[in-house]
């Protein structure tokens, strides 16, 4: 992607990016979001980020959320590694108070979610890697 020019509104020298970042006068960001019923808009992924498992699409941010509700899950982070039969498939990097089973946690996950959306793989870590502003780092764990 080319380095973004103040005046012009587009990628320098990427017209194609920019083709495709600004369509009919709107900034395409890649984020994913809700609308609640009282109208209040909620940003729940990013486009690039989902994972895509045999067709279906599969937002980190939720299985992510999922697993923090277990009661020894302190962080986690969902990331798309490839899969023999699925193209992509979910691998949880996991945060734990204490010793779990990874085997043991992905059937945790899968009895709360679809069988597509289902953690294929669960890796023991320290700590999420964020950014200051408190973004996941999904990068870092590839």
């Amino acid at each position: 992607m080319g380095a973004r020019t103040a005046g012009d509104g587009g990628y320098l020298d990427d017209p194609d990016a920019t083709a495709a970042t600004v369509v009919d006068g709107w900034l395409r960001t890649g984020d994913l979001v809700r609308v609640d019923d009282d109208g209040i808009f909620w940003i729940v992924d990013r486009l690039k980020e989902l994972i895509k498992y045999k067709g279906y699409q599969v937002a980190p941010a939720e299985l992510e959320s999922v697993l923090l509700t277990h009661p020894d899950v302190l962080g986690a982070a969902v990331v798309g590694i490839p899969h023999l039969e699925g193209g992509e498939a979910p691998k949880a990097f996991v945060v734990a108070a204490r010793p779990l089973d990874a085997g043991a946690l992905m059937d945790w996950v899968a009895q709360r979610v679809a069988p597509y959306k289902k953690v294929r793989s669960v890796e023991f870590i320290e700590a999420v890697p964020k950014s200051p502003s408190g973004k996941i780092l999904r990068r870092l764990l590839r």
